[in-house]
């Protein structure tokens, strides 16, 4: 199996008094030039590694398998309904809940939204007695459901995305934090405790380390997907989504890259959004992709597995069968971000931040007898990203249609 650690030369054998001894600073210098330094140089584009991880997970993984013909056949599937749907960055701000204004508010919006963003599945069977948030005449459950919390919570003039009240305990107590999260339902939303320490810790790094917004991070970051993506991980405990997994330490970063996507689908990849790099961001390793990746064959579970997550049972945080699950579908969607350029090179080149209008999405007009015009087909760029939220919007439908071949496995995390 590929190793992520450096190559060793195999010409190390020099004399010590010989006068051709290496010159270790220069040999580390020529090794950096040609990528083949353990260190990267001080000058190099920051990494996020959580590619690398995900590999060494698939390279590695017995019960989670992929299927090359269906990564294909996939590929096509998912680039074809993507550019019917005209699917791009526009597509983010286009839900009701999403902010609709373009500023640092709404930077501090997403930043508190995904600082909460895990663990709402519930073990409720009945899905009228799940956890769920009423606002706006609707009841929302799953990641909406915080986004309505979050969104009522402002209109009630509760300043929850403030980090400076996070901190302070006297105002925001953990009773007002209950009023926010209130439930349309008698069941809580899960992990309380957990979210409000998250909230507490992320508002002390903020306000003593980078002025109490999250808008200076991306301005430390120099607006580097993967650079922002590194400095979440290392100053925010919180969203260190790491383990070791056969001896080795990985990476998955769900929460920090999804931040990171979201401030760029917002922002439409411009102002705060403007990351130059920003296809360094992988597939955002959670529980609903798997599932869909299983649903389209792409993905392949181990009978012990399989028979696992059809009855329901939880997987352990941090176990090899969870490990193997997030990062080869990362994997997976790495793979068929790669077949869909090599089929379809134009979404490389493609524009994924010019807004959509309603005119561009109407079939053009037949034309006149005798006339042969013809318009083009607009194409919409395509990254893991994107790929990534489109996966997610189709399983939730399937699911909503009681069409899901198999249910999403269990974990109880603040990872996802």
């Amino acid at each position: 199996m590929p190793s992520l650690e450096p190559i060793t030369p195999r010409n190390q054998l020099v004399d010590a008094g010989s006068d051709d001894e290496a010159d270790p600073e220069l040999v580390e210098l020529l090794r950096q030039h040609y990528g083949l330094s353990g260190k990267p140089g001080k000058d190099a584009p920051p990494e996020t590694k959580v590619l690398e991880s995900a590999q060494y997970i698939f390279d590695n993984a017995i019960d989670v398998a992929l299927n090359p013909a269906q990564i294909k056949e996939a590929a096509e599937f998912i680039w074809r309904l993507m550019q019917k749907k005209a699917y791009s960055t526009q597509t983010w701000s286009e839900h009701e809940l999403h902010p609709k204004t373009k500023d640092e508010s709404t930077v501090d919006f997403i930043f508190t939204m995904d600082l909460l963003n895990f663990s709402f599945w519930s073990e409720e069977k009945d899905d009228s007695k799940r956890f769920s948030i009423e606002y706006r005449d609707k009841k929302w459950t799953g990641y909406w459901s915080l986004v309505a919390a979050l969104q009522r919570a402002l209109d009630e003039g509760i300043p929850i995305t403030t980090p400076d009240f996070w901190v302070n305990e006297s105002e925001c107590t953990e009773e007002l934090l209950r009023h926010v999260f209130r439930s349309a339902t008698d069941e809580e939303i899960p992990l309380f405790k957990e979210r409000v320490q998250c909230l507490r810790e992320a508002g002390a790094v903020l306000c003593d380390e980078f002025g109490g917004s999250f808008a200076n991070c991306i301005d430390s970051a120099n607006y580097s997907a993967a650079g922002l993506v590194n400095l979440l991980t290392e100053s925010f405990d919180c969203f260190r989504d790491e383990t070791v997994f056969h001896g080795k330490r990985v990476r998955l970063y769900k929460r920090a890259q999804i931040l990171v996507a979201d401030i760029w689908a917002c922002f439409n990849g411009e102002d705060f959004g403007e990351f130059h790099d920003i296809d360094k961001i992988t597939m955002f390793a959670d529980y609903r992709i798997p599932q869909m990746l299983h649903q389209l064959g792409c993905v392949r579970y181990s009978p012990p597995l399989e028979s696992h997550i059809h009855r329901l049972k939880p997987l352990t945080p941090g176990s090899n069968w969870e490990i193997e699950l997030r990062g080869t579908s990362i994997w997976a969607v790495e793979l068929i971000r790669r077949e869909i350029e090599k089929r379809h090179p134009e979404v490389k080149t493609a524009g994924r931040c010019e807004k959509v209008t309603s005119e561009e999405n109407e079939s053009p007009e037949e034309p006149e007898s005798g006339e042969t015009q013809e318009q083009p087909q607009k194409t919409y760029g395509i990254n893991a990203i994107l790929i990534d939220f489109f996966l997610y919007d189709t399983m939730k439908n399937l699911e909503a249609e009681h069409n899901e071949s198999i249910p999403h496995h269990r974990t109880r995390s603040i990872w996802y």
